[in-house]
């Protein structure tokens, strides 16, 4: 008896570590191997989104591992303080999280006589988050857009205002749907306001945060709380709601294949924006830095900090970009 009951144990175990293996994401063999060169040096400032602070940092820390006498500074309070350093020169870095406006990249034309250059470092799955305890099962985006926005443009005949209405019953039933959102100088914001929200407004009752953590941190703490945030900030206290593109429609979550395929419907890239003169040269810091992002180490650095890395058909188009 006590034979079987150690045999089960062990063939639970075995069970676990190969659905761990299977689930595990591993940057693409095909991509280049990082090979340090000679005569890096001095100093960048990083500019811009708040999503990709972990992931600079991360890969700062990587970087200088290689050239130990590089500093990078890092600031991030929201995307749309990328393009104004970019264009004042106090920042040579412009991470993103969504694409930069027409309007911005006029402005930066205009002052300098050709457009930023955008290089694609990462894939992200926007995440909808609930607590933990939440036993919602998936949503639609047009129910999404009926909870976060006044302006309803995804088509959902009803205002959802409470857990009930989405079909949760027991205590769930008459509680309020607690509304967690980023400020209007993120990317994340944006993005959510043109995907989930079909460009609509957001309801008043949003409690806006300054950054993704404190995102999380909010629902973690709100037993009611919904929220969007990049799924690298995904923590133990909240759990990720699979999505669908329409009514009825199938529930996908934000797997890796599921954003290679499309099937998620809130994918998209993290970028980082440069001020490169066309037919110059980087200067070799910045080459180096961003030639490391976009290597099999800087890779693997992205899916530690638990985004999703990059096609290697698509970083070697992006590699282009620095010569």
């Amino acid at each position: 008896m006590k034979i079987k009951f150690i045999l089960s144990i062990l063939l639970a175990v075995l069970f676990f570590v190969i659905n761990v293996k299977a689930q595990t994401i591993e940057a693409d063999k095909d991509l280049p191997q990082y090979k340090k060169v000679s005569g890096v040096s001095g100093n960048l400032n990083s500019i811009g989104s708040d999503t990709m602070n972990n992931l600079l940092t991360l890969w700062l820390e990587a970087f200088k591992k290689y050239y130990p006498n590089v500093n990078i500074q890092i600031e991030g309070k929201g995307s749309s303080t990328a393009p104004p350093a970019l264009i004042s020169g106090t920042a040579q870095l412009g991470p993103m999280s969504r694409n930069m406006k027409s309007e911005e990249i006029d402005k930066f034309e205009k002052k300098f006589g050709y457009k930023p250059t955008e290089l694609k470092t990462s894939l992200d799955a926007l995440a909808v988050y609930v607590n933990k305890d939440n036993p919602i099962k998936g949503l639609s985006l047009p129910q999404v857009d009926a909870i976060f926005s006044k302006t309803r443009r995804g088509g959902f005949s009803q205002n959802l205002t409470t857990w009930g209405s989405l079909g949760l019953t027991g205590d769930w039933e008459n509680r309020r749907i607690s509304l967690y959102g980023r400020n209007s100088a993120s990317g994340t914001y944006g993005f959510f306001k043109s995907n989930a929200l079909f460009k609509g407004d957001y309801k008043d009752e949003v409690k806006e945060q300054p950054g993704s953590a404190s995102v999380v941190q909010g629902i973690t703490e709100d037993r009611f709380g919904i929220g969007y945030s990049g799924v690298g900030y995904k923590t133990s206290g909240v759990r990720i709601v699979p999505l669908s593109k329409k009514e009825d429609g199938k529930y996908y979550d934000g797997s890796y294949e599921n954003v290679l395929s499309g099937n998620y419907p809130l994918s998209r890239f993290l970028y980082i924006y440069i001020n490169k003169k066309p037919n110059q040269k980087l200067e070799p810091l910045m080459k180096e830095f961003l030639t490391f992002v976009l290597s099999y180490e800087g890779q693997q650095i992205v899916i530690k900090d638990g985004y999703l890395p990059l096609p290697a058909k698509v970083v070697l188009e992006e590699l282009k970009k620095l010569d």
